[in-house]
């Protein structure tokens, strides 16, 4: 019988490869922005959201959107971005399956337009309460009470519900507010819609009589000051992107607190929490009230700018596009689901320019071979994906992606030549995001910036006193 036992002079056997845990480079980037202190961060932080900001005023050649205004379309992904952030409250925070989303967003814009469109027979701003100078200021923070409100409202009978039952609920409250847009034509005007929408009169001037907000400012490319240059796409999108900063530092401290706490556990398993002694329900409605609230917002924002809303720009496929955008980012990860956001609403306008071929012939050569490349590269992953190495497995993935990009622009770009209803690859963004979530279901459902468990309170604390090294004792200091 031999001795299992090891002796101080048997080395330790060495764990299993397989069982070492894989950093890729966002878990290098997290780590170093966890260990940075909060004045680091902000140094960091600040010149970043600069450049953010100035990118309206000067487009990269590769960035920018020859078929829309850049501005209008970066504001756009602002709003997107506070859509996804207060989406990401309720379902990847609490856990909350909620497919009526385009719900809330539709209860802010109209609560704006209705108080102030002339079209309203609520309308305020003609003789009314409102002043119509800052009509549309006034409005953005009852549209966020009534959004909260109608939240609290849905949520205390439903949220009782779970899993399939709760999305199924939301699912219809969603095409109840948008049915109830379209048919109580006394007080919405049905289909026709709220024209003559407010929005914030701010820098107005004899250039521009209806201020730096209006349609009217198309500003001046030449100038050289950076507020003449700008369009009034391009202050929507900074006004959006000052709402987004406020929200994320909101959502974030909310994170770090009990409530963010109490959000992870109902999500990752909600009988134990309320076993531990949460309250399940409450912190169920709390998240479903601010992620309202949050919708109602960028609601507002959105009817401000179009200056016009109709019962078509709130429906079940805009719910499913700002669900994507949640999905593709990342459940629960704030910055992950802006990057979602952006992707859902940059990508279709930057794609209505896109021509990759000149003739159709290359454009089908072109793609049979781009899906060859494709599918070798899905068979390659399936049978040798556990043999390959870190580097040639990201390979792997990195040559799926390019090429099911490339297939995609090739697709649309094959299209443009076809006689009659000939789409641009911008008008599919239904079946190219569809088929972004199967893959992304089948290869990464955990989307492109996994949230990471950790203690959220103390994490960076704990963190900075790990990686602090250790004072070199002297040698015989203790006798």
């Amino acid at each position: 019988m031999t001795d299992s036992t090891t002796t101080p002079d048997t080395p330790a056997p060495e764990p299993p490869k397989s069982a070492a845990p894989k950093h890729g480079v966002g878990d290098a980037v997290r780590t170093w922005w966890d260990g940075l202190s909060r004045p680091a961060q902000w140094g960091v932080g600040v010149p970043i959201l600069i450049l953010l900001a100035l990118l309206p005023l000067f487009p990269p050649p590769l960035l920018d959107t020859p078929g829309y205004n850049f501005g209008l379309v970066m504001a756009q992904v602002a709003m997107y971005a506070l859509i996804a952030i207060g989406l990401n409250v309720v379902v990847g925070q609490a856990g909350l399956l909620d497919l009526g989303y385009v719900g809330f967003y539709a209860i802010g814009a109209y609560t704006v337009g209705l108080l102030t469109s002339p079209n309203s027979p609520w309308n305020q701003t003609d003789g009314g309460w409102l002043n119509p100078t800052w009509a549309w200021m006034a409005c953005l923070p009852i549209a966020v009470a009534v959004t909260a409100i109608s939240g609290l409202i849905l949520g205390t009978p439903t949220l009782r519900l779970r899993g399939d039952y709760l999305a199924i609920v939301t699912l219809g409250f969603g095409e109840i507010v948008r049915l109830l847009a379209d048919n109580l034509s006394d007080i919405t005007n049905g289909s026709l819609g709220l024209s003559g929408v407010a929005f914030p009169h701010v820098g107005e001037s004899a250039s521009k009589p209806e201020g730096v907000f209006s349609g009217g400012n198309s500003g001046n490319a030449d100038s050289a000051n950076l507020l003449d240059r700008a369009s009034y796409g391009t202050w929507w999108y900074w006004f959006a992107m000052v709402l987004v900063i406020i929200v994320l530092l909101i959502v974030g401290n909310l994170e770090r607190s009990r409530v963010g706490r109490a959000w992870v556990a109902i999500r990752e398993d909600e009988d134990a929490a309320e076993i531990m002694g949460v309250p399940t329900f409450k912190f169920k409605l709390w998240a479903f009230l601010i992620g309202a609230a949050v919708g109602g917002m960028s609601g507002a924002i959105y009817a401000g700018q179009v200056q016009f809303i109709n019962p078509t720009g709130f429906n079940i496929i805009n719910s499913m596009l700002f669900l994507c955008a949640v999905v593709i980012g990342g459940q629960g990860n704030k910055l992950g689901v802006i990057f979602g956001a952006f992707i859902i609403a940059y990508l279709p306008a930057r794609l209505q320019s896109v021509k990759l071929v000149s003739n159709e012939s290359t454009g089908y050569l072109l793609l049979a071979l781009d899906v060859l490349v494709f599918v070798a590269l899905i068979v390659l992953w399936k049978y040798k994906a556990d043999d390959l190495s870190p580097w040639p497995r990201r390979g792997v993935i990195t040559g799926m992606v390019v090429t099911g990009v490339l297939g995609a622009l090739l697709f649309g770009s094959v299209l443009l030549f076809r006689v009659g209803g000939a789409q641009s690859l911008g008008d599919l963004k239904y079946m190219y995001f569809g088929i972004t979530l199967v893959v992304m279901m089948i290869l990464r459902p955990q989307g492109l910036f996994p949230v990471r468990q950790k203690l959220l309170t103390f994490g960076r604390q704990v963190y900075q006193a790990v990686r602090k090294p250790a004072e070199r004792e002297l040698i015989g200091a203790r006798r």
